[in-house]
């Protein structure tokens, strides 16, 4: 069993569980989001000699990794291990002011962002907003680059603590501090033949979103598909619009799903199911997975079964409670 330090206090790390669930088991919290090591909310420093685990690194940049940084989320540490809080300019936060706010539906609102300084993404990576008090949130972007603004997509969650924030006391004009972008689940222009499925539930609409329309600005040739799904019609939106978009172009295929009861004028079950049973042979589709994680998660080995390559499968897997 090893011996995590941090803030001069030492605890006992139970073997399989990983820093930031030990810390919180001892009433420690540090800023996460994600908790699946791709966000980097959690990032922080070894020092005292220490080494973190290679695979706790996964996916910070070569500079932060020969600094000693490291992902609590995703550290299971075979050996003693010390650690502070990372430096300020680690993960580099910018200020963004909320352009315009408007409500796609009583539940989801449709948040963008101005950033002040240069901010280089691509659709359907993702951002971290911070809170003054520490709470951190991550959000897919679903806008372009050249429309000049981040576009989110933000549910309200029950007792989500940003989610409730951002939906109830941030007013436009007002400033948020962000970091990003993270992941890489986005579009590459380089098979513009290749069929595209994309399957998302509730906001993983978002990056979604940004994709398909990148891809489209890129006159991709290939089919793309899109199945969005959700337990409900309250978490079903942008239906006019998706709609309208597949009218307008010939390869783009939209199917709205609900797997409750109330799904008169939709596709009756789950998005992932539906996709599957309509599309049973992925060989050569390039696929991206966004929303629940045990819908990414399960769709992931169910995509790579019917013919999709592992390289060509995307998602960013993230936790949903108390947004």
């Amino acid at each position: 069993m090893a011996k995590i330090t941090y803030s001069k206090q030492t605890f006992d790390c139970k073997n399989d569980e990983s820093v930031l669930e030990c810390l919180s088991r001892h009433g420690v919290e540090l800023p996460s989001s994600c908790r699946a090591g791709v966000c980097q909310t959690c990032i922080v420093k070894a020092t005292d000699g220490t080494t973190p685990p290679a695979d706790a690194q996964t996916g910070l940049k070569p500079q932060l990794q020969k600094q000693g940084y490291f992902l609590a989320c995703i550290c299971k540490p075979k050996q003693d291990l010390s650690f502070v809080d990372p430096d300020d300019n680690a993960l580099p936060q910018i200020t963004a002011t909320v352009a315009s706010k408007i409500c796609f539906n009583k539940n989801i609102i449709r948040l963008r962002l101005t950033p002040e300084s240069e901010f280089n993404f691509l659709p359907g990576q993702f951002i971290n907003i911070h809170r003054q008090d520490g709470l951190v949130r991550s959000y897919s972007i679903a806008s372009l680059p050249q429309e000049g603004y981040l576009e989110l997509h933000v549910e309200h969650i029950e007792n989500g603590k940003m989610s409730h924030w951002l939906h109830n006391q941030v007013a436009m004009g007002g400033k948020l501090n962000i970091d990003g972008p993270h992941g890489d689940c986005f579009y590459i222009d380089d098979k513009p033949e290749q069929n595209l499925l994309l399957i998302g539930t509730g906001t993983g609409l978002a990056p979604l979103w940004g994709i398909i329309h990148d891809a489209l600005s890129k006159n991709h040739k290939g089919e793309i598909h899109l199945f969005h799904g959700s337990r409900s019609r309250d978490k079903i939106y942008l239906l006019g619009e998706l709609k309208k978009l597949a009218e307008q172009h010939s390869n783009f295929f939209y199917t709205a799903c609900i797997s409750g009861e109330d799904n008169q004028g939709f596709n009756a079950g789950r998005a992932n199911e539906v996709a599957l049973s309509k599309i049973p042979n992925l060989d050569g589709y390039c696929v991206y997975l966004c929303g629940h994680p045990e819908m990414v998660n399960s769709t992931k080995k169910k995509a790579f079964l019917a013919g999709a390559s592992m390289n060509d499968i995307h998602a960013d897997a993230f936790t949903l409670s108390n947004r």
